[in-house]
């Protein structure tokens, strides 16, 4: 059975491939290994092989799983990559190094307050709905301008812009449109890309692509 490492290795080599293939330089995209519903051990599997950087969907299980491992491993980099509450905005500030999910004027400025509480910054991207999906979180496109301009007001540390494309439709356009976004508000990190769709997020400029189950291979059941 491939292992936890082997399959991470496989990935990275993906991962590289397709940068090259774009003329990017692969060190250029940060590999998120989401760990979401993985236990701590596994983690620390991929922890020991040298990968740092972890992605999680809910901000509990983040504190439940991640104060040990950041003590055995003190420059492990932790992102939020699902939604965020804004009444678990303290948590959230005080847990992860960076947050990708960003949708609302109420999250925005919830997470400023906390920040200049605790005195910790963590750096913050934009949640794009490129499809508009009305189940989806995420702003809509053209609303983008408006809030990354409230979030400029209460001096939110915002570097960048994430999205999830819908299932059903092909991912390069909804790339494309990201990061189209992003070069016109002048914000340097792209997130997009999935287990199924990451080498043409990584063509198309990603700077961080969010790997799980091509990883930590199928979640458990609940």
């Amino acid at each position: 059975m491939t292992t936890v490492v082997e399959r991470l290795g496989e990935v990275k080599a993906r991962i590289e491939k397709a940068a090259r293939t774009a003329d990017r330089d692969p060190a250029a995209v940060e590999l998120v290994a989401v760990s979401k519903t993985h236990p701590a051990e596994r983690i620390a599997e991929v922890l020991a092989a040298g990968h740092l950087c972890f992605g999680e969907n809910r901000v509990q299980e983040a504190m439940a799983k991640f104060p040990d491992l950041r003590t055995r491993f003190p420059d492990l980099e932790l992102h939020l990559v699902g939604p965020l509450q804004s009444n678990k905005a303290g948590d959230a500030v005080a847990t992860f190094d960076v947050i990708q999910t960003v949708d609302r004027e109420r999250i925005a400025r919830a997470l400023a307050k906390e920040m200049r509480r605790q005195d910790r910054w963590p750096n913050c991207l934009l949640q794009v709905n490129t499809g508009e999906e009305p189940q989806k979180a995420g702003v809509a496109p053209a609303e983008v301008e408006a809030l990354l301009g409230i979030c400029r007001e209460v001096e939110l540390p915002l570097v960048g812009l994430m999205c999830i494309p819908p299932l059903e439709e092909p991912p390069a356009p909804h790339f494309a449109l990201l990061r189209s976004l992003a070069e016109r508000h002048d914000l340097p990190l792209l997130s997009m890309g999935m287990s199924g769709d990451f080498e043409t997020a990584v063509e198309l400029g990603a700077t961080h692509v969010r790997v799980g189950t091509a990883i930590f291979g199928e979640r458990p059941a609940p």
